[in-house]
């Protein structure tokens, strides 16, 4: 009955002989007496042996463990005696019995799972505490170890007052040790990334210690993590969860890939609300290190993130790069190209899965950048142009942004082209909202917008690549196909060429295209397994509805000047493609009489084409006529183009696709339109189409393109923004007045009054117009009087725009610009008065 108190009463068994000695005898033990020591502090002491090198006593250790899970509330006592006793270990440097103290925690804390444990975790981390503070990098990873070992431990009920906030710093500066042995500095490491992934794993699953994932503590964690990953001697073994980054049999002890695998840990456990904390301080630290550029780095960084986090929260991440885009979008090329490489590594992944509402505010973003990088190569042009010499660090600049511009085109190519189709046609029609085209009010065409028309036809280029559509009228809806052929009459083959890149992306919805690279004669069509379907009802009312105005840009896309072999070979494609995917029977004459028109205009030659452009067309309706009359298997058809191309071969051989495209074809004077054994003939090809299903009486009439607005407001105005154009002739290259004055004759009074020649010229022009609106389709017959209607209200503009436009003054005009006034005098001198007001 001696192990309550340390102070106890005894009576004596008999009187005492001495008489001063009458009451009671009174002991006071003193607290080294082992007999009269507490219990829990005997059994305590007796796991210490005398010597530490022989470690805890484990029959002891068995016996503390037995009374403290049969008396649980003594927990409490134990864990603070055992506190006593370590901290004054650690102050004598008695590290053998530090060791020994926290074994026994560890033990303790392993078999009680008692309610009462909870005052006995907060002896044991006042004691793990007191190891990290220490300067000894043992006890510090022996106290860690223990943390660890805490941490695996799951409670049964949840920790109302307890914080981690000095473990996350502590550890956090463990895992930025600098130590001068490097074996010593590895171990701190090694502790300081056990550590923290020991505290996310006490934490994240804990609703009660949402505190974590504050940025206080997100701005400890994430960069110690990535501090430590910097190291890493290999970054390609980044890939998805299940994938082995350790390698070798100490890859556990290598501070980069246990720091990894704590940060695909904690990303893996972040909730919705989560995301930003833990995606921010990545950023913050690959600005700090500068690890933008290069960015293999960051780009393998946001690879562990995004294979790491739920597939739903990715367009969290995207969100966040893009607005740290934004915030550095005044920085290098290299830093803006590393930004964007590593936003094409985030879409790359995360189109697989989902990217949530950010589809056009990833675009919106990226060609804003876009544009802005073009503004800023531009700049740097014309500060060079105005500089006296050419800087190296200026031509630098420009290809830097030249690399910033093809990565924010791929990552648009690579993000539109894992999208669904559905989303992939709204990305077209966004991207084609942005290219300027002549005629709209907010764009003034110049030398920078034909960059940006470029830059944005190139990312249609990358989205409409493997697009699938069921219908045409889905894929090219009016207000995608008009701005798109509005570029198509620029005076620039660069866009042309890209618009006919996007056609044929669209159109060719069985991969044909890469079996006719190459504008050739193709002996033998059938051999090239062309895969091809029937035409549905749809393409049908697609080609009628629009096919005019596709064969009006093929017919004036063939006669621009600068057409080179590239264009041709685009051109011929095209039409190929047309035949395979939405020709049907009245499709196909209407190609023919396209394909004649374009012989025709190279014969006549009106426009004063160069005549490599000329011998290009033909070349290029030789190859179309062949590839079409083996694709509708008409003999006779194909009889008379092989007997023309033969032909060709023998006498005119620069008149085919083999040798005009060469780079010294010889080339002739003129071409002799008498010669018809060269050239298609329409009554021939007439002949052949007489067939089921062919209407050949529609291919004696000339195919005309139809006049469009287009025509009148964006033809040859791709580069610069005319306004007027004033051109002074010297005055003896003048004609003679006296020489254009006709001279009159008794013929030609006789031929004024004789009416016999122009009733008959009357008489067919109105067999003609008759035969036209019999046979013409519907479409060419509309075109011809819209167009005349659209001369007639431009001719009447014109009137009424110099009829009501006041006459100069000089007192001065009034004019309005950009909302205000501004008055404009005028000189008297250069006044312009009317012939009949001078004298």
């Amino acid at each position: 009955s001696l192990e309550c108190d340390g102070t106890r009463t005894f009576q004596p068994a008999k009187p005492s002989p001495n008489p001063g000695d009458a009451g009671p005898i009174v002991l006071r033990v003193c607290g080294c007496c082992g007999p009269l020591r507490p219990r829990y502090k005997r059994l305590v002491d007796n796991i210490f042996p005398e010597d530490p090198k022989d470690g805890l006593s484990k029959s002891d250790m068995e016996k503390l463990t037995f009374y403290a899970v049969s008396a649980p509330e003594k927990l409490d006592r134990i864990g603070a005696y055992l506190a006593e006793r370590l901290s004054r270990d650690v102050v004598r440097h008695r590290y053998g019995y530090v060791v020994i103290a926290m074994e026994a925690l560890d033990q303790l804390l392993m078999a009680c799972h008692s309610q009462s444990i909870k005052p006995f975790v907060e002896s044991f981390l006042h004691m793990v505490a007191k190891l990290l503070e220490s300067r000894e990098p043992d006890l510090q990873v022996l106290g860690t170890n223990s943390f660890v070992k805490f941490a695996n431990i799951e409670e049964d009920t949840p920790s109302y007052h307890r914080r981690y906030d000095f473990f996350v710093s502590q550890f956090s500066a463990m895992c930025h040790s600098t130590h001068e042995d490097p074996e010593t500095r590895t171990r701190i490491r090694v502790a300081g990334i056990k550590g923290l992934q020991g505290v996310v794993r006490k934490t994240v699953n804990d609703e009660l210690q949402a505190i974590i994932w504050e940025p206080q503590h997100m701005d400890k964690l994430i960069p110690s993590m990535l501090f430590n990953m910097q190291d890493a001697e290999d970054l390609d073994r980044v890939g998805p969860p299940g994938t082995p980054s350790e390698t070798g049999q100490d890859g556990e002890e290598n501070p980069a890939s246990l720091a990894e695998s704590c940060f695909r840990e904690l990303l893996g456990r972040a909730a919705y609300g989560n995301m930003n904390n833990a995606v921010r301080p990545v950023l913050v630290h690959l600005d700090n290190h500068r690890l933008w550029e290069p960015n293999e780095f960051a780009v393998s960084c946001f690879r562990i993130i995004m294979y790491s986090i739920q597939a739903q929260h990715s367009h969290h991440v995207i969100q966040q790069v893009l607005g740290h885009l934004d915030t550095h979008n005044k920085n290098t090329p290299r830093m803006r190209a590393g930004i964007v490489q590593v936003l094409l590594e985030t879409v790359a992944i995360a189109a697989k899965g989902s990217v949530g509402p950010t589809v056009l505010e990833v675009f919106n973003t990226l060609l804003k950048h876009l544009r802005m990088s073009v503004d800023f190569e531009l700049g740097e042009n014309s500060r060079r142009n105005s500089g006296a010499s050419v800087s190296s660090s200026g031509r630098v600049k420009e290809s830097e942004e030249r690399i910033v511009q093809n990565a924010i085109i791929q990552t648009i190519g690579f993000f539109g082209g894992n999208l669904p189709d559905y989303q992939r046609a709204e990305v077209m029609m966004f991207i084609m909202g942005k290219v300027p085209v002549y005629g709209t009010p907010c764009h003034t065409l110049d030398t920078g917008t034909k960059r940006i028309q470029a830059m944005l036809l190139s990312s249609l280029i990358m989205v409409t690549s493997g697009f699938k559509s069921k219908t045409m009228v889905a894929a090219l809806p009016a207000p995608f196909l008009d701005p798109l052929f509005s570029i198509s009459l620029m005076e620039d083959c660069e866009l042309r060429q890209l618009v006919l890149e996007i056609l044929l992306n669209i159109i060719d919805r069985h991969d044909n295209r890469a079996k006719l690279r190459g504008i050739r004669i193709i002996p033998n069509v059938a051999a090239l397994k062309i895969k091809r379907e029937k035409i549905s009802k749809q393409d049908v009312g697609f080609m009628k509805k629009h096919g005019q105005q596709l064969y009006r840009h093929i017919y004036l896309g063939c006669k621009e000047e600068d057409n080179g072999h590239k264009n041709f070979e685009l051109l011929f494609t095209t039409l190929a493609v047309l035949t395979i995917e939405l020709a049907n029977e009245e499709v196909v004459v209407d190609l023919i009489r396209l394909a004649l028109a374009l012989q025709d205009m190279s014969l006549a030659n009106e426009e004063n084409m160069p005549m490599v452009i000329r011998c290009g067309i033909m070349a290029l309706v030789a190859a179309y006529l062949n590839f079409l009359s083996q694709m509708i298997a008409n003999p006779a058809f194909c009889q008379h183009v092989s007997k023309v191309i033969e032909m060709r071969n023998l006498e005119a051989p620069y008149l085919l696709p083999e040798h005009i495209f060469r780079e010294k074809c010889p080339l002739p004077n003129c071409l002799e339109k008498e010669d018809r054994s060269l050239y298609f003939q329409t009554v021939d090809l007439a002949e052949c189409l007489v067939a089921p299903g062919y209407n050949a009486e529609r291919l004696s009439i000339p195919y005309v393109p139809q006049v469009t607005d287009e025509d009148r407001l964006t033809r040859r105005k791709s580069l610069v923004d005319t306004i007027s154009l004033q051109v002074d002739f010297p005055s003896d290259s003048l004609p003679d007045k006296s020489l254009l004055a006709e001279e009159i004759t008794f013929e030609t009074l006789k031929k004024a009054i004789d009416t016999t020649g122009l009733e008959e010229q009357e008489k067919e022009k109105r067999r003609q117009v008759m035969e036209k609106f019999q046979k013409a389709p519907f479409e060419e017959i509309a075109a011809h009087c819209e167009s005349k209607a659209n001369m007639l209200h431009d001719r009447l503009a014109q009137i009424f725009e110099l009829t009501i436009r006041p006459p100069p003054s000089p007192s001065g005009v009034v004019s309005i610009s950009a909302g205000h006034a501004q008055h404009q005098s005028v000189p008297v001198y250069e006044m312009k008065f009317p012939d009949l007001c001078v004298y």
